[in-house]
């Protein structure tokens, strides 16, 4: 599969301060978080896709385009909602559409059919009739959602796309980014402070650190422990039932009241656990795969990035 974005040794810097430090960059389509804490590089790096700044070295592509390059061809291609508001004073949501749809090449009546459209998709209903200033925090992110999907791009570059929503309404827009990468093949950059989002959405985590890159890499290999484990919970008295085990020569890596965790896979291990169950007559409550959580794997980068500039 060819990659979204290709970045080779990609530098930014603003006088002395170094924004991007020689990143070395695939992601490949689908949705891909982008994490990493304040002054990461994440807002410098969206710029540098978009073509808002140019790069101080280095080369990329995206969309098999060259960075920096086709500058008007790929914005033609990419659809962005900044985190900040991005309408007109005076315009309804629906004239905020037609407006962007016309920018972006449509006659009129296509322009009008396809703003009614896409707001349709993103839950506006009669409020795509009054201006845009009389809205709540919810609707103007709904309608900045709306506005980067009118041109139907192939990449997706979303910046806090929930940010100010209610629990249902952050539900419906995850949904959303679900369906545009399931049924419409519509890759998705989502840049976001929020990780259950990520882990709710994205095939693809990139974090950021001090302007280069700490974790690239799929959700499913990250979230893999590198030394095989798994967690025990049982009925009752953990510790006699650890002990049991260890005595049949597994490794036993921490007890708990009611829980173990032993070092292998459960399947390696399971005539011994069943026979210690019948023996102690203890139930098994549940066998559970160690994973790697995506906090734990923010913090591991954060923490790393201070270190590095402590």
């Amino acid at each position: 599969m060819p990659s979204l974005i290709e970045l080779q040794n990609l530098t930014k810097k603003y006088a002395s301060f170094t924004a991007l430090d020689s990143i070395n960059l695939s992601i490949a389509p689908g949705v891909t978080g982008l994490l990493g804490p304040n002054g990461a590089g994440k807002s410098t790096l969206i710029k540098v896709l978009l073509g808002l700044v140019s790069t101080t070295s280095g080369s990329g592509t995206i969309l098999g385009l060259p960075l920096g390059e086709s500058t008007q061809e790929l914005r033609s291609q990419i659809g962005y909602m900044p985190e900040d508001d991005c309408y007109i004073n005076g315009l309804t949501g629906i004239e905020s559409m037609q407006l962007a749809a016309r920018l972006c090449g449509m006659d009129r009546t296509e322009a009008l059919r396809r703003g009614h459209e896409i707001l349709d998709f993103c839950g506006t209903r009669q409020e795509r009739y009054r201006p845009v200033d009389t809205y709540s925090t919810g609707m103007r992110q709904k309608l900045r959602f709306a506005l980067a999907l009118v041109h139907d791009p192939k990449l997706l570059i979303l910046d806090e796309p929930t940010t100010g929503l209610d629990p249902e309404e952050r539900d419906a827009m995850l949904n959303r980014i679900r369906i545009l990468s399931r049924d419409f093949s519509i890759s998705v950059l989502l840049c976001t402070h929020i990780l259950p989002d990520v882990q709710a959405v994205c095939e693809h985590v990139l974090i950021l650190g001090a302007g280069t890159v700490r974790v690239s890499g799929s959700m499913q290999d990250l979230c893999r422990v590198q030394t095989p484990r798994f967690h025990l919970r049982v009925s009752g008295a953990a510790s006699e039932f650890s002990e049991r085990l260890q005595s049949r020569g597994m490794v036993v890596l921490e007890t708990t009241a009611d829980s173990i965790s032993v070092l292998g896979q459960p399947e390696e291990h399971s005539t011994w656990i069943w026979q210690t169950a019948a023996e102690l007559g203890q139930i098994v409550r549940s066998v559970t795969p160690a994973a790697n959580s995506l906090e734990k794997l923010f913090l591991e980068a954060v923490q790393e990035t201070e270190h590095g500039h402590s």
